[in-house]
Order: structure tokens, then sequence, then C-alpha cells
């Protein structure tokens, strides 16, 4: 039986269901890169036969690719990490395999109440829209370490509360960044609406921030709980990537048994 050589580009809850879901049903192998160890880990203990636990860089990708017999790339990574998703769009055209990305569905806000939703285009945009409008009020910061400091020009740091992994990088940023370590919020999954509105209630007088990552990421949860709250919740839309082909989008297992027969006959 044809082995289906998967490099999976990986660290969401998307990936690690994917590699649940292959190992189930197809004879194969998974690669998987992840930033993080605790990445890493999650993608072992969903079944990955081999992982990595740092950025990888193109050159580094492209090594990995051209010794080793990989029939397909699968780019499950968060929908705001631009980079590596156009990085591993070149990469497939320069190693010559097809590339498929897994992307979780976009939120529709007319479905829900929308009435303390501010969208934006940037977390700059995020940070002058607080300075301008909401500037008395407290900052629930619900979108990872990396996009801190962007907020943080426009916002003073007594008045930033940070939800992260309490991982060693994140923590060196909110140091960086002379945040109050009792303001940081340990990041344990996706929040409960109830969870959230504890959040904000222990907070007092604040808003939220966070990104436009789909159902799967939460944010039905903290639109609900802004709700319950009355309070602004502050909303990143998600970036497009101009290289990627709407083609190579697929958005659940269904379409990913499909686009991968497509691409490798498996």
């Amino acid at each position: 039986m044809k082995i289906l050589k998967i490099f999976l580009l990986g660290g969401t809850k998307e990936s690690t269901g994917i590699i649940k879901y292959i190992k189930k049903n197809y004879n194969s192998f998974i690669l998987t890169t992840t930033t993080t160890e605790y990445g890493s880990k999650l993608a072992k203990e969903a079944g990955s036969d081999k992982t990595t636990a740092k950025p990888l860089l193109k050159n580094e990708i492209i090594n990995i690719l051209k010794n080793s017999n990989f029939n397909i790339i699968i780019d499950a990574t968060h929908p705001f990490a631009t980079h590596i998703t156009k990085t591993a769009i070149e990469v497939s055209q320069i190693c010559k395999i097809p590339y498929i990305r897994f992307e979780r569905p976009p939120l529709n806000l007319n479905k829900i109440n929308n009435s303390n939703v501010y969208l934006v285009n940037s977390f700059e945009d995020a940070g002058r829209l607080i300075e301008k409008k909401f500037n008395q009020l407290n900052v629930l910061h619900f979108a990872g370490a990396n996009t801190m400091e962007d907020i943080l020009k426009y916002v003073p740091s007594e008045k930033f509360y940070p939800r992260i992994l309490k991982i060693k990088s994140s923590l060196e940023k909110c140091e960086k960044l002379k945040i109050d370590p009792h303001h940081i919020i340990p990041m344990k999954g996706t929040s409960t609406v109830q969870e959230n509105i504890e959040l904000i209630e222990k907070i007092d007088n604040g808003l939220i921030i966070t990104k436009e990552s789909g159902e799967i990421g939460g944010i039905k949860a903290k639109i609900k709980a802004a709700n319950e709250k009355n309070i602004p919740i502050i909303i990143i839309k998600r970036p497009k990537i101009k290289k990627l082909n709407k083609k190579n989008i697929v958005y659940n297992f269904k379409q990913l048994k499909e686009k991968l027969y497509a691409e490798t006959g498996i």
C-alpha cells in the first residue's frame, strides 16, 4: 500500500485533528513542524511520527523536503501566521510538492449579536482606537504574546492584562515590555463564556482585544461574554494572503480527503 507522507505545518487544534484523522484513515508518515515544545508535545500525543519544535527558515524547510520523499504539504497554521503560509506556498512551488491549506472557517458575525464589536485591520489600529475612544478602560489582550507590543504603543502597561501561554519566550516578552507579572493571565486552552465573564469581572472596567480566529479559536464565547457584561470587544480581521489560491483551501475532513486524492491519488 502506498504511504501518504505528509509535511504538516502545525501548532493549532486543526493540526492535531488532522494527525488523528490521517492516522486513522491512511497508511501514513507525518512530520509535524511547530514553533514550541508545547505544540510539539501535542502533535506527538496526537500520533505524529516525527516533530520539530522550533521556527524553521525557508531554506531549512527546502532541505528537509529535498532529502525526503514527502508527497504533500498541509498547512494548518493559524490564520494570522501569514509569514509561514507565504513561505509554505513558495517552498511547495520550489520543491514541486502539492500544497493544501486547511483553514478554520471564519465566524459569520451577522448571525450573532455584534453590537459591542469593533472590527479593525491591524493591532496598531486597535491600539489607536483604544487611545482615542477607550483610554479609561483596562485591556484584556486575548491575542497572543507576539502582538502585545503593537498595542502597548498606545496603551499604558498598567492597564494591560495579557492572556498568554506561560512559556519562557512569552514571559520574556512581558518582562521586556515591563508588564506587571500580576497582570499576566495563564492561558489553558480555549475559554468558555463563563470563564471569559469571570476574567472580565476580575479586571473590572475593561475591554477585550482578540483575533478573528474562527469559532474554534473561541471568538464566539468572547463576544457572548462581552455582550453579557456590555463591554467593547475589538476584533482584528484576518489578513489576506495574495499568493494563497482559493482552490488549495479546505475547511473540513471531507474536503481534505477529496483534495488529498486529487493531489496524490491516495
